[in-house]
């Protein structure tokens, strides 16, 4: 008999997240998958065409039901916004959530944890009514995230969401973390026997070794060093380093920066290429899914980037799985776990978090290396990719683990 496994996620499709693919792989691999979500309005803070904040709604996804609560949308870089919309999905999927699951069949319970892990409290609501396991993925920690990121600088405010955070991890069964670096974070939190070792997968899209269909469009110089970053550009990915690096490197006209996508410093890095009359950066936008493989193999080298904080040597950013899976050169500017796997799976080269000259130095080395020396690196990149991160490979190892904590969870239950 299957797995039934629900998925609960503040964020699911429409909206553009991993536990989208996530949600597939289980059910290729056996799992009877159903999902508890909210409306979209990621990133814009927008509810999307076709779909109301409030009532209640049932949706399929490849054949996986979806189930939606209402929800307040995140609105647009505003602090009590997010804050509402935060609080409605938990409040709402701890009322509805049960409600909309009555009469089907749950044996454990997953949960997406990227911020916020409020989710975790929906969650944990159903739990009590289907007396399945919860199993936590944690991808972001709370509070150091809100703090590392500017969102929150209040002790007190930051005490309180540790207050909520250990309450949150007590009645979860089970904790996923992303990055074993977030093992004895989240130890400090809760008992280190809860804890287990999961791994984001890579994209489904770039997981074929086939060549991507057509052409990318994105238009790259096969003239130039076309260094590509993809992905958010936001605060943590500190793109100012980026700039700087790209400052430097001027007068280089092999050399040239495309950085593929959106977010918060988007609006900067434009300003900051006219104030300092940068030639050597480009801003495509954001592009769907489907045309990523093609991006990427345009690439000549991946760029990862993040701020230097201590929450983030601890993560290791998924785009990492993404580019080792391109099978191309990467070169991360990240400290701790990103920069470990980079070098551990010798798919290029890692210099320390907002290193500019480094960073800048380390492009023009990379830009030197003969063609054979680069395919080597991206080879040895999707190798290890294959080992560690492939989607069917991790699927059927989180079934493993969820049936570890329905198991424990019965037992439990037997000598109570």
């Amino acid at each position: 008999m299957p797995l039934n496994v629900l998925i609960v996620s503040q964020y699911f499709w429409p909206e553009t997240f991993r536990i989208n693919e996530v949600a597939l792989s289980l059910r290729d691999a056996g799992a009877d998958v159903t999902v508890l979500t909210g409306k979209p309005n990621y990133p814009d803070g927008v509810i999307f065409d076709g779909y109301r904040a409030g009532g209640t709604l049932r949706e399929d996804f490849h054949g996986i039901p979806v189930y939606r609560v209402p929800m307040l949308p995140r609105g647009q870089r505003s602090a009590s916004g997010l804050v509402l919309n935060y609080v409605s999905f938990a409040a709402s999927g701890s009322v509805f959530g049960p409600w909309l699951l009555r009469g089907k069949r749950i044996d454990a319970i997953l949960v997406y944890g990227i911020s916020p892990i409020l989710q975790g409290i929906a969650a944990i609501a159903v739990k009590l009514f289907k007396r399945a396991p919860v199993a936590l993925w944690v991808q972001d920690l709370w509070p150091q995230s809100l703090e590392a990121t500017g969102y929150v600088n209040d002790r007190r405010v930051l005490k309180a969401v540790e207050w909520v955070v250990r309450g949150i991890y007590r009645y979860s069964d089970m904790l996923l973390v992303q990055s074993p670096a977030f093992t004895d974070s989240v130890a400090m939190l809760a008992p280190r026997e809860k804890i287990r070792y999961h791994p984001n997968p890579g994209e489904l899209a770039l997981d074929s070794q086939a060549r991507p269909a057509g052409e990318s469009p994105v238009p790259f110089r096969r003239d130039c060093f076309n260094v590509v970053f993809a992905g958010n550009l936001g605060t943590a990915q500190s793109v100012e380093t980026i700039v700087a690096a790209a400052e430097r490197l001027a007068r280089n006209e092999r050399i040239r920066f495309i950085l593929v996508g959106s977010g918060s410093r988007a609006d900067w890095i434009r300003e900051e290429i006219a104030r300092r009359g940068l030639t050597n950066i480009d801003l495509p936008g954001r592009f769907p899914p489907e045309a990523m493989p093609a991006i990427l193999a345009g690439a000549s080298v991946l760029l990862v980037t993040l701020a230097r904080e201590e929450i983030f040597r601890l993560t290791l950013p998924s785009k990492v799985q993404a580019y080792l899976a391109a099978g191309k050169p990467i070169l991360a500017a990240v400290d701790g776990e990103g920069a470990r796997i980079v070098a551990e799976s010798g798919a290029g080269l890692a210099v320390p978090a907002e290193d500019a000259a480094a960073l800048a130095e380390a492009i023009v080395r990379m830009a030197a290396l003969p063609a054979a020396d680069l395919e080597r690196m991206g080879r040895s990149g999707r190798a290890y990719y294959d080992a560690h991160f492939a989607p069917d490979l991790l699927a059927r190892q989180l079934i493993q683990l969820l049936e570890e904590a329905v198991r424990a969870r019965h037992s439990k239950g037997a000598r109570g």
